[in-house]
């Protein structure tokens, strides 16, 4: 890998060396790196572009990287990655997309993640979204996540998104059983004329299911935002989506919940706040020497935390 991958590399999965365990890693638009272990096992599809992750059942306390890095501008893909989650499991996976574009041709990431969490398995997803470069092409993400959890499992989903990424929509659709839980933790800023829609739908049809998505979110300068979130409540079950957001400048946000109670014994809430930072907020924070521009930032970053 060069300097330039290696650097997103960093920014996206936190690694600065091949990581312990299993991995897999892609480098525009090929493999650049694939470990295994006893217990997982990464497959490459043959029909398609992407792999199989095969956790073995009772897999404790392993992790597996799956980072992805573009660097060539003009570089398109759509990837297809397939998760099996053996029963009793609890595994870490880390995933994310950093795209370097110094040309002018857009380069742009599409995946479909599939997860398939076996019986009172216990998963942690972190996924991290990341651009850079001096070029005046586009750098697109657009992820899906489709989520299925067997009775009793649970799944973690933390999402982050913070800088660099000029336009995306992200898609996650989850179906829980009974006893199963799910829970969404989305971080997102956009500056310039980014474009971000997050739509999230969750459908509780187990007894005893739940979900809990929130969002925060930071829209500068001339960006836009949507967000979109769906639960059903098909049993009984508690379901909670929040959304929380920051606006500055000329920024436009939408935030857009629905709950939908087709059992009597469902229980759903949703929430939703949109605003500026307050001026009192700024003003504390420049009375102790801060400038209105560190004060802002200072706020920012302590509320995307």
């Amino acid at each position: 890998m060069d300097e330039i991958q290696k650097s997103l590399l960093e920014e996206i999965a936190g690694l600065h060396e091949v990581p312990a365990g299993a991995y897999n890693i892609r480098a525009n638009g090929g493999m650049a790196g694939r470990n295994t272990t006893a217990n997982i096992d990464i497959v490459t599809k043959e029909d398609k572009q992407g792999i199989d992750i095969i956790i073995k059942p009772g897999t404790k306390k392993e992790s597996i990287h799956i980072p992805v890095i573009i660097s060539e501008s003009g570089l398109t893909e759509m990837v297809y990655n397939d998760f099996y989650i053996g029963e009793d499991s609890d595994v870490v996976i880390v995933a994310g997309c950093g795209i370097h574009n110094g040309g002018d041709k857009k380069s742009q990431h599409d995946g479909i993640h599939s997860f398939f969490v076996g019986k009172n398995a216990k998963v942690k997803y972190v996924e991290k979204h990341y651009g850079k470069g001096e070029g005046t092409g586009e750098r697109i993400m657009n992820p899906t996540t489709i989520i299925e959890i067997d009775e009793g499992g649970y799944m973690e989903l933390e999402t982050v998104q913070i800088k660099g990424v000029d336009s995306t929509d992200r898609v996650t659709k989850a179906t829980l059983k009974e006893g199963a839980k799910l829970v969404v933790g989305e971080k997102l800023m956009t500056h310039g004329s980014q474009y971000a829609r997050t739509a999230f739908e969750v459908d509780l049809n187990g007894e005893s299911s739940s979900a809990k998505v929130v969002s925060r979110s930071v829209a500068k300068d001339e960006s836009s935002q949507i967000f979109l979130a769906k639960i059903n409540g098909n049993n009984k079950c508690v379901g909670h989506s929040e959304c929380d957001a920051i606006i500055m400048d000329n920024a436009k946000i939408s935030a857009i919940p629905e709950i939908n109670a087709n059992d009597l014994n469902a229980e759903l809430i949703h929430e939703a706040a949109i605003g500026k930072i307050a001026g009192e907020q700024l003003l504390k924070l420049m009375t102790l020497g801060l400038t209105e521009e560190e004060a802002e930032a200072h706020i920012v970053n302590g509320f995307l935390k």
